[in-house]
């Protein structure tokens, strides 16, 4: 299940990916009037169904490197419908995977610092956010369920996740009514023997 074709797949569907623009991601981000002045810059690139898995699906994300005013480069997070999780895997890069249970009341919080190879599982009701902290692009694979549908709007109604990570470190999103600590949890060195947390078993 691990994708193995990296630089070939990447070379034939790259002209085929969406991207995500900066005024996207205006409703996200703790300073907004950054959008303001280059609202069509893009952010980061997607390219869905590049391959397939019994019912599951695989995509890449592409970040470039950039800082958006206090914060860097991150998706726009969201949710799933239903009990269904999902898998990540790092391709090229570092990334931080900031991970929370609930929505204006947030019942836990956790990031996931992952390398080159390295696993983030996200279980079935935790809404999650990509980051890319350092100056090189970052590129990550996802294994979900084909007919699973994310949803915004929680966090487009709160103004992000529950932290941001900026340049002096993480700051708590105040439009919160309540955010516990946030910890640290390790990547995965391996694929999951386990996937059931994929199909919402």
């Amino acid at each position: 299940m691990v994708h193995k074709r990296k630089k070939n797949f990447l070379i034939k569907y790259l002209p085929n990916c969406e991207s995500r623009k900066l005024e996207e991601l205006k409703e996200v981000l703790i300073d907004s009037k950054i959008a303001q002045n280059q609202p069509k810059e893009e952010i980061y690139y997607m390219v869905r169904g590049i391959d397939f898995f019994k019912n599951l699906r695989f995509d890449i994300t592409i970040f470039l490197s950039k800082i958006l005013g206090k914060e860097y480069v991150k998706t726009k997070g969201h949710f799933h419908l239903g009990d269904f999780g999902e898998l990540y895997q790092v391709l090229e890069g570092e990334g931080i995977f900031l991970l929370q249970k609930g929505k204006e009341k947030v019942k836990e919080v956790y990031f996931v610092k992952a390398k080159k190879g390295e696993f983030v599982k996200i279980p079935p009701k935790y809404g999650h956010v990509t980051i890319n902290p350092t100056e090189k692009p970052l590129i990550v694979g996802n294994w979900i369920l084909n007919n699973v549908k994310s949803e915004y709007e929680s966090f487009e109604k709160l103004k992000g996740a529950c932290y941001y990570f900026t340049k002096e470190g993480w700051i708590k999103n105040k439009n919160y009514r309540f955010v516990p600590k946030l910890k640290e949890k390790n990547s995965l060195k391996r694929l999951p023997k386990n996937l059931n947390f994929l199909f919402g078993k």
